[in-house]
């Protein structure tokens, strides 16, 4: 009976130092999971993180873990999967500052992956509960959200709602008040054939369509003046509606391709230039 306790006795003191072995074990791999990350080394980080959470059988690690996988894969590009561990450190989650920052970055994956609809519910359900963001936090998201769906009236009003978004809201009401509305532009050529073309600044193609425009007409007219009926309805037909419409096409892509610039140089300089923070 001696012997039996006194093996017993023994297990137990050598299963402590396995345990605490295992445990300091945990920590330095967590530790070089960091330094993957910290170097850069994404696909690496994300391999022994993983590593590191099927080992940690009591789940001491599953918040960071899941969220510094989250924070790789978004880093690589691979939004879906950054959404994905997101979510599980969400799940994982100790307290509500963790719980914050997992549902964070969630939007801001869900932006950059260009799932603009997605990431406003979400934020909609954050304004809602309250105690996971503040409102101020809430805007900023939806003002990229907008602005990146390229909604810069939207996005201007988003973020005139955040007290340090200043910049941010002069930039998208400019580009907002730069940009040609489409559907006017568009009404111009229906009026004058060439003022749509002539307005958003192409004055050789818009005065080119008005030219071709007023031929036309004259021929159309003047043939139908003669009593040449046939040649009217063909002039009408294949020369003057065909330049007819070739302006209005011409003036509603001219519009859109000079407002794709203007939102193209805004992104260039929020992707370049701007210091704060971005999806």
């Amino acid at each position: 009976m001696k012997n039996i306790t006194l093996k017993i006795i023994c297990f137990f003191i050598l299963l402590l130092p396995l345990k605490s072995f295992a445990q300091f074990d945990l920590s330095n791999q967590f530790e070089y999971c960091k330094k993957l990350f910290n170097e850069e080394k994404y696909y690496d980080s994300i391999t022994e993180l993983k590593r590191l959470l099927f080992f940690d059988k009591k789940n001491l690690y599953g918040y960071s873990a899941n969220f510094m996988i989250g924070e790789s894969y978004k880093e690589g590009a691979k939004f879906s999967d950054a959404i994905l561990y997101f979510t599980l450190a969400e799940i994982n989650a100790k307290d509500s500052m963790q719980i914050s920052n997992s549902k964070i970055e969630i939007i801001r994956s869900n932006i950059l992956r260009k799932t603009f609809i997605r990431a406003l519910q979400l934020l909609d359900s954050l304004s809602s509960a309250k105690r996971f963001a503040t409102e101020q936090q809430i805007n900023y998201w939806r003002g990229w959200a907008y602005a990146l769906n390229d909604k810069w009236g939207k996005a201007a009003n988003s973020w005139g709602k955040v007290d340090s978004a200043k910049s941010l809201t002069q930039l998208a009401q400019k580009v907002e008040d730069e940009k040609y509305p489409v559907t006017f532009v568009k009404a111009l050529s229906y009026i004058i054939p060439g003022a749509g073309q002539i307005y958003t600044g192409n004055y050789l193609s818009g005065l080119l369509s008005l030219g071709w425009n007023i031929l036309s007409g004259y021929l159309t007219i003047n043939a139908f003046a003669e009593n040449r009926i046939f040649d009217g309805f063909v002039i009408g037909n294949l020369l003057w509606l065909r330049f007819y419409n070739g302006n209005l096409q011409n003036a509603e892509k001219f519009a859109k391709e000079e407002n794709l610039k203007i939102a193209n140089s805004a992104l260039l300089f929020l992707q370049t230039k701007f210091r704060g923070v971005k999806p």
